[in-house]
């Protein structure tokens, strides 16, 4: 084992990498590589001095490439800190990097080019539809190649999941790091490689703007529908709208009831039109106050539905951590990734993805704690503390209150667990203690009897009677359990994703839940919810009548305003928008990139009523014109009289004539004070936009 250390600091900022059977084998390690060389007295040292020349066609033989109008090389990054993230979508240690990811974007962000390597664990990742869809679902930017075959894993030798690997500016391989939780290292480790590389002239600090998989995609009513709970009393069901961060209230006949959330991803409470969630998945009605787990808020959320508001019933807001206290008080104790809720004898009962556990709060009280899971990822039964999960992802009580039934998503099988705190674990259908982790490789279809079935990462659950359903989502279908024998059989679904309702077909389905005598599914995918009549197994799509998309979900900070471009103040008619006119330069040899959007936004310094807030922050596509020579877009405006700093920011994206794939993205700022008054004044702004830097 060769290990890679940043000059004399401790292991903890070692990159090693097992060297041997791959690619690098071959290359002399006892030198330092080429031109990473030089005197400590002419600059800041080199923290990889015995960095590893990385060999030509490294990324080669991915079955496709996202977000990149081409397959990347390294050679056409030289002179930019590269960072591979080997992951798979599945994988809840590889969304919990995705933060760490888009900080060091951010901050790097000239800098910094970071690659996806998708090394799928089950079949069905492999599919680059549904690589797509994940990247999708969790707004991923940077370019990301589909490793179907692992080849790409096997030439950096790759263990585990999530892995980064580091390359510097040179090309030169500095090693990898596993697990999550390395934000800090990370950004010590890039900090320290763009200071020296900056130093000797070797770093490229060019922003590169890659084409976007989001732009080619239309909107739509639900985005990603996670779960979708029912109450049967009260005839309504509540579908968590993920991507759009709110819930979506409903009659059984489909008629809108109300919205939770404004569509902002955040962690504000209030009224429901102002309140925030981050990605939610599940929910549950009790006594009028419904429980959300919101999941990459790391927060259990209480909804009153007669007052119309929302709350934070507990966490933190930052994620658990291994180490951290695993009870306490509900606002002091950190969670980590809750997924689903369930309800039984006054306790709420926690799928905790992240940590593999289920957690419970006895309502009325201030504490929760671990009800059972030893944290280790694993398919284990035994006792409560004994008994090992892998990422629960939905659960749902029996009608006795003595058992919660669970779909255990890494593990692909069903556990029984029992509410009782003396009580035990047990799989009733899929594998379970396998030797080394093995259960967590036992996946597949097979319709059969207790551990002869076999399920591909199923997301949801549901019970009406001694039938528990089974969302089993990566093979596309709903099974059903005969609770009395564990007999597992296929009901609906031909295993193939798609949405064709007769025969049904689905697309990762990811929540369950049973009322009047339907089966409501979150066909996540497919961004709708599909009813299933029970009695006769006919489909139909649950419509929202009314539903429309949040009008914006993005709000950003206020922009760098070091280049801000000033401009006189404008007089304002007091109209209902200000017509703005942004002309464009497009340098000789380039053109602009069509699958970029040019998008802008308008940001305030200061308080000010000229421009509603709701529209404040907010990045929207503007309308190019034909040739490409200027983009128009109407800024809302409030309709009272008064003065505002108003920030207008355009961003768009220019590429090289040929097809070497080169692309950049341009990006202005203006300030503009703006009066708006009744006498009259201008309605229509029209600004430059400075020639892009091509050198």
């Amino acid at each position: 084992m060769i290990r890679l250390r940043i000059g004399s600091m401790s292991a903890l900022l070692a990159f090693g990498l097992v060297l041997s059977g791959n690619v690098f084998a071959q290359q002399d390690t006892t030198s330092p590589a080429e031109g990473t060389e030089k005197p400590a007295t002419e600059g800041p040292e080199n923290p990889f001095p015995r960095a590893v020349k990385v060999p030509a066609g490294i990324l080669d033989g991915g079955a496709e490439w996202f977000n990149t109008a081409k397959p990347l090389d390294l050679a056409d990054l030289r002179g930019k800190v590269v960072l591979l993230d080997f992951w798979t979508y599945c994988c809840i240690n590889c969304m919990h990097i995705l933060p760490d990811l888009k900080f060091l974007e951010e901050k790097y962000g000239n800098q910094l080019v970071v690659i996806g390597v998708h090394s799928a664990k089950f079949d069905n990742e492999k599919d680059s539809q549904n690589i797509r869809n994940a990247m999708l679902r969790y707004e991923i930017e940077h370019p990301v190649v589909n490793d179907s075959e692992m080849l790409i894993w096997r030439r950096f030798g790759t263990r585990a999941w999530p892995t980064v690997a580091l390359i510097d500016p040179d090309g030169n391989y500095c090693g990898s790091q596993s697990g999550e939780g390395n934000r800090e290292l990370l950004d010590n480790v890039i900090g320290r490689l763009v200071e020296f590389h900056r130093a000797r002239g070797t770093l490229n600090e060019k922003p590169i703007v890659f084409s976007q998989e989001s732009v080619k995609v239309a909107e739509t009513a639900l985005r990603y529908p996670g779960k979708v709970s029912v109450d049967s009393e009260g005839g309504r069901v509540f579908i968590t709208d993920s991507n759009h961060n709110r819930i979506v209230v409903a009659g059984m006949n489909g008629e809108l009831q109300s919205v939770i959330g404004s569509g902002v991803a955040g962690r504000r409470d209030g009224r429901f039109q102002d309140a925030e969630f981050f990605r939610p998945q599940g929910t549950v009605l009790v006594n009028g106050i419904l429980y959300v787990a919101d999941t990459e808020n790391h927060l259990i959320r209480a909804v009153n539905l007669a007052e119309g508001t929302v709350s934070t019933l507990a966490g933190t807001g930052v994620q658990g951590q291994p180490g951290q206290p695993l009870d306490g008080g509900l606002l002091q104790v950190s969670l980590n990734s809750p997924w689903s809720i369930a309800h039984v004898k006054g306790s709420l009962f926690i799928a905790m993805a992240g940590p593999h556990q289920i957690w419970s709060h006895v309502l009325g009280s201030e504490r929760l704690a671990v009800h059972a899971g030893s944290g280790r990822e694993d398919v284990v039964n035994g006792t409560l503390a004994e008994a090992a999960f892998a990422q629960p992802s939905e659960l749902v009580g029996d009608a006795a209150g003595a058992a919660l039934f669970v779909v255990d998503s890494e593990g692909s099988a069903v556990r029984r667990v029992a509410t009782d705190p003396g009580g035990s674990v047990e799989t009733l259908a899929g594998t379970s203690e396998l030797p080394r982790g093995q259960s967590l490789f036992a996946f597949g279809y097979e319709d059969g009897v207790g551990d002869a079935a076999r399920f591909q990462h199923p997301l949801g659950v549901a019970l009406q009677d001694q039938t528990l359903y089974v969302a089993d989502s990566y093979n596309h279908r709903i099974r059903r359990i005969d609770l009395t024998n564990n007999a597992v059989t296929t009901w609906q679904g031909d295993g193939t994703p798609g949405n064709s309702l007769q025969p049904l077909q689905l697309s990762e389905p990811g929540g369950l839940a049973i009322g009047s005598g339907r089966l409501f599914v979150a066909d996540t995918n497919n961004h709708r919810v599909v009813a299933i009549d029970v009695a006769t197994g006919m489909s139909s799509v649950f419509e929202v009548a009314g539903l429309q998309p949040p009008a914006g979900s993005v709000r950003r900070p206020l922009p760098d305003l070091k280049s801000v471009i000033e401009v006189p103040a404008v007089r304002l008619a007091a109209t209902e928008a200000l017509q703005t006119v942004v002309k464009l330069q497009i340098p000789a040899g380039w053109k602009r990139n069509t699958e970029f959007p040019v998008t802008w936004a308008v940001f305030s310094e200061g308080e000010q009523l000229v421009v509603p807030g709701a529209v404040l922050g907010v990045r929207r596509e503007g309308t190019v014109a034909t040739d490409g020579s200027q983009v128009e877009f109407a800024v809302p405006l409030g309709g009272q009289p008064g003065e505002a700093k108003l920030i207008l920011q355009v961003t768009w994206g220019y590429c090289t004539s040929d097809d070497s794939g080169l692309c950049r993205l341009a990006s202005a700022v203006w300030r503009v004070p703006v009066i708006l008054n009744t006498d009259g004044g201008e309605s229509r702004l029209e600004l430059q936009f400075p020639e892009p830097d091509v050198q």
